[in-house]
């Protein structure tokens, strides 16, 4: 059994029969009062975000999770489609249960995490950093890079961030999938 000591950062646990993934965790500690456990958790089952005390110590129920890689196939009605690397079995997955949906193209590999206790898909992650290229953005102005200023950039998938001046059309650049954010460019 595991307790509250055990909890990590992405661990999944189920609360009162739904799954909840934690997105951050501390401990508060009184002089005079045991210490508590607190944790932010965000459902994977369902959309709410909660927050949840323990007392230190207490036995917390964490769901053995496991991650295969899948590739993403198309996106039609009925969600996206994605299938196993080494069976070629099909799934599809509602546009909730992706971290970042945005950022998907066709035959871009993708974790997708199975609980082992009951083999159900519970959600599916895009690697960290991925590589995508600017479809369109406005041309930069020559001599306006000192003040880090960012334009709006267009990439393949449809989805729109901030990039510097100096990325133009056509370019590669590496985005971050957790914030959406420009990372650098990268060369052919």
């Amino acid at each position: 059994m595991a307790n509250t000591a055990d909890i990590t950062r992405g661990m999944i646990l189920n609360l009162d029969g739904s799954l909840y993934t934690v997105i951050e965790f501390g401990e508060n500690k009184t002089a005079r009062a045991a210490a508590k456990v607190w944790a932010k958790l965000k459902g994977v089952d369902n959309n709410r975000t909660i927050e949840k005390t323990w007392n230190s110590g207490e036995t917390i129920y964490p769901v053995r999770v496991e991650k295969r890689t899948y590739q993403f196939l198309y996106k039609d009605d009925t969600g996206y489609n994605f299938m196993d690397n080494e069976t070629f079995e099909q799934i599809s997955l509602s546009e909730n249960a992706i971290d970042a949906p945005q950022f998907l193209k066709e035959g871009q590999e993708v974790f997708v995490l199975v609980n082992t206790e009951n083999d159900q898909v519970i959600a599916a992650e895009l690697p960290d950093k991925i590589v995508l290229k600017v479809t369109y953005t406005e041309p930069g102005v020559k001599g306006d890079t000192a003040t880090r200023a960012m334009k709006p950039a267009t990439l393949e998938t449809g989805a729109v961030i901030q990039v510097p001046l100096f990325v133009d059309e056509g370019e590669l650049i590496r985005v971050n999938t957790k914030t959406g954010e420009y990372v650098e460019r990268v060369k052919d």
